[in-house]
């Protein structure tokens, strides 16, 4: 594999990571959203949608693929 195959591998690396980060970011963000929330506002209709969120984050099937594909990718890529 030539130099600049191995750079543009090296670049999927990066971004298969900083995608999985932003997934994890995400769902911190909104769990800290919701703590920080009134407790009028967390016990409505608002923090009902920011719970539903967190728990289909936290559920979400197309998530836990999204991790195991990106982890496959991941090792793939250590491995070239």
């Amino acid at each position: 594999m030539n130099k600049e195959r191995r750079k543009r591998l090296g670049t999927a690396f990066d971004m298969t990571d900083e995608a999985k980060k932003i997934l994890d970011e995400v769902k911190d963000e909104e769990q800290n959203a919701y703590d920080n929330l009134p407790d009028s506002f967390r016990d409505g209709e608002r923090g009902q949608e920011m719970l539903d969120n967190m728990e289909m984050l936290d559920n979400m099937e197309m998530l836990t693929e999204a991790y195991n594909y990106l982890d496959d990718a991941v090792s793939v890529i250590e491995q070239i």
